[in-house]
């Protein structure tokens, strides 16, 4: 046999691994240390642009039929999309601009779907958040079902789980405050309550101290409270850089206020009272435009009736 080329012999040891480098940062013992970044200023939020109106008076189909009070816009889009709007005739598409002469018409099916949608009249218990759930509290909504539906309800409708879908609240309470809070299905509702050229008006009853610098007033405020402040909050404060509409603000009794509002910042009131050195120590909400929460017990809720209307 041919001889075969022998391998050479093994090391006995592996080289050892090479140590890893280490990077030196040298800095000159008189060099100043490095300033720290200025902060970045807080960007600034250009306010929205409002759709300028055309010359001839068009607009979108959609906000067309929002004005005219048919429907949401949502709602709009979706009954475009389902081919049940027609204008002038002709089934419509999504963004067509419309004109005050063009006849609107639409499907049955849609105000089938529309009279199917319920609102719903909550007397929300402090501790609950109106909307999403925030901070590991508990959205209001979750409160709606057929245990705490109130046997005093004089409408004829009967729960059933699609109304939960698509509610939504008509408006802020605050998680510390209580009373009437609206959530609906119908997009119509929700533009009258909150949409921007909304008129409806919320009534409060808010105890109050008063924090004077000699100590807190717990009763009888009324008569500690001065009168020319009683008339700022009626008219005369701004929040977050915008004046105030006109509210009306009365004693109840002389621990308590009753506030009628057209407008609903964030914790309103609330903060209108801390202008005038009031604290809020309670707020219930007692009626929203003709409707009022009278009876209703404490996390129960009821149907808005038929005939009834904000």
């Amino acid at each position: 046999m041919p001889d075969t080329p022998s391998r050479p012999p093994a090391p006995a040891t592996a080289p050892a691994a090479a140590a890893p480098r280490t990077r030196l940062v040298l800095r000159r013992p008189d060099a100043a240390p490095k300033a720290p970044a200025p902060p970045r200023p807080a960007p600034v939020r250009a306010p929205r642009a409002q759709p300028v109106p055309a010359p001839d008076g068009r607009m979108r189909l959609n906000k067309r039929m929002a004005d005219l009070g048919l429907c949401s816009r949502r709602e709009a889009d979706d009954w475009i999309a389902q081919g049940w709007v027609r204008v002038n005739g002709q089934v419509a598409v999504m963004g067509l601009q419309v004109g005050p002469q063009d006849r609107i018409e639409v499907d049955r099916a849609a105000q089938g779907r529309q009279s199917q949608q319920v609102t719903i009249l909550l007397h929300k218990p402090m501790g609950y958040v109106s909307g999403q759930a925030e901070d590991g509290h508990t959205p209001a909504v979750t409160l709606v079902n057929p245990r705490t539906h109130w046997q005093g309800d004089a409408s004829r409708t009967r729960f059933a789980s699609a109304q939960l879908k698509g509610l939504a609240p008509c408006g802020r309470l605050d998680i510390d405050s209580v009373g009437l809070l609206v959530l609906t299905q119908d997009g119509r509702v929700a533009r009258q309550l909150i949409g921007e050229d909304s008129s409806v008006d919320k009534e409060y009853l808010v105890r109050v101290q008063y924090q004077t610098p000699g100590g807190v007033v717990a009763t009888d405020v009324q008569a500690a409270f001065p009168r020319e402040q009683l008339a700022r909050l009626r008219h005369g404060l701004s929040l977050d850089g915008q004046a105030l509409k006109p509210a009306q603000v009365d004693w109840q009794n002389p621990e308590q206020l009753r506030f009628v509002l057209n407008e609903g910042k964030k914790r309103q009131i609330r903060r209108m009272c801390e202008q005038v050195g009031l604290k809020v120590v309670g707020l219930k909400r007692i009626r929203i435009g003709r409707v009022l929460l009278g009876q209703l017990p404490v996390g129960q809720w009821r149907y808005l009736a038929p005939g009834e209307r904000f």
